[in-house]
């Protein structure tokens, strides 16, 4: 098992209301949006390697003691989110919980420099150590904004200045690790460019809605259940699950 100096990352798209009705429909579509989104992020985040999809958030890992690859990522990655969100709110014909609420889904990061073990089994390589556990925790947070980029004191010190002119402190008790100095920066005070507008497109919203239902298929039919571990989304069981 190697242990070696890396930089961690999560993503975590968040925004779907916790109590949202609770029916297969909305959560099989919600469980396609939080895959199409993921999708872009991954796709973005050139510079990282993933570790793991965990329900709605990717994780990822570069190894090395350069902190800076991540925002020189950031933007782009925000980017591809936003650009894959606007085109799911255009194309989307769906009028379920699932599918209304994907203009308020958000993109948040939490990102850590430390040691982690990596143990490899077969094509698989899993991440072990105090860090790893670290930027876990940081997921549950106190920061005041939807939307930012919250890190440790580790990545904080190496930033370029410019971020750190945008960072603000806030300290953290983090369970079972203590009181720990984080900084965060609110991502809608970056300078971005936005994504390209796209045009409305009856055959395309047509195409998406026949794909989407296609996709969504073995959640309706109880093959596979959605939005399992998902951080924003609380299942709740009932006699209504398939009723609109």
């Amino acid at each position: 098992m190697a242990i070696e100096k890396a930089l961690l990352l999560i993503a975590d798209i968040g925004g779907y209301t916790r109590f949202m009705k609770q029916h297969r429909f909305s959560l099989a579509h919600a469980q396609d949006t939080i895959a199409q989104l993921l999708e872009v992020v991954i796709d973005a985040a050139t510079g990282f390697k993933l570790a793991k999809i965990e329900g709605d958030a990717a994780f990822f890992y570069v190894v090395g003691e350069d902190v800076t690859v991540f925002h020189r990522q950031i933007s782009g990655i925000r980017r591809a989110f936003l650009a894959r969100r606007q085109r799911l709110a255009l194309d989307r014909m769906c009028k379920c919980d699932g599918c209304l609420q994907v203009t308020g889904l958000t993109l948040k990061f939490v990102v850590h420099a430390g040691e982690v073990a990596f143990q490899k089994v077969k094509h698989l390589t899993e991440l072990a150590g105090v860090d790893v556990i670290l930027v876990h925790r940081m997921l549950k947070n106190d920061v005041p904004v939807s939307e930012y980029v919250l890190m440790t004191q580790a990545v904080h010190e190496k930033l370029d200045p410019e971020l750190r002119r945008l960072s603000r402190g806030i300290e953290h008790d983090f369970e079972g690790l203590g009181r720990t100095a984080t900084h965060y920066v609110d991502l809608n005070e970056l300078v971005a460019a936005s994504p390209e507008s796209v045009a409305p497109s009856l055959p395309r919203k047509l195409w998406n809605k026949v794909a989407l239902e296609l996709r969504s298929l073995p959640y309706l039919l109880g093959f596979k259940e959605p939005c399992q571990n998902f951080r924003n989304v609380e299942i709740v069981e009932g006699p209504n699950l398939l009723s609109e």
